[in-house]
């Protein structure tokens, strides 16, 4: 199989999950809204660290091999992880409002 080919391909599945990617970046970068998006909202704390652990020793296998689609695509995909991590730290989670606050109909009899 001619080399162009897979390359062609990696190519276009780059572009791909890249544009894929962008709109929801952002949205999440003008609202600052974590929460709206499940896939984001699903993630805790320690499995974003992870995801970006993972992602700096996955980095040094990747830029071991030859210059091609698959260094813009783990960029891409490392970028993502970190800003989401960032912006986790960064915007928090929304937290809980305390029981003591709610709002309670009196159900007791005067």
């Amino acid at each position: 199989m001619d080399s162009s080919v897979p390359v062609a391909a990696g190519s276009v599945a780059t572009i791909v999950f890249a544009l894929s990617m962008l709109p929801m970046l952002g949205k999440a970068a003008r609202t600052r809204d974590l929460a709206s998006y499940s896939h984001l909202a699903s993630y805790s704390h320690s499995n974003l660290v992870l995801a970006n652990v993972g992602n700096a020793f996955y980095s040094l296998y990747v830029f071991h091999l030859p210059p091609g689609p698959i260094w813009l695509l783990h960029t891409f995909y490392a970028v993502t992880s970190a800003l989401m991590l960032l912006w986790s730290v960064r915007y928090g989670r929304p937290t809980a409002t305390p029981r003591s606050t709610l709002c309670v109909p009196n159900t007791s009899k005067p």
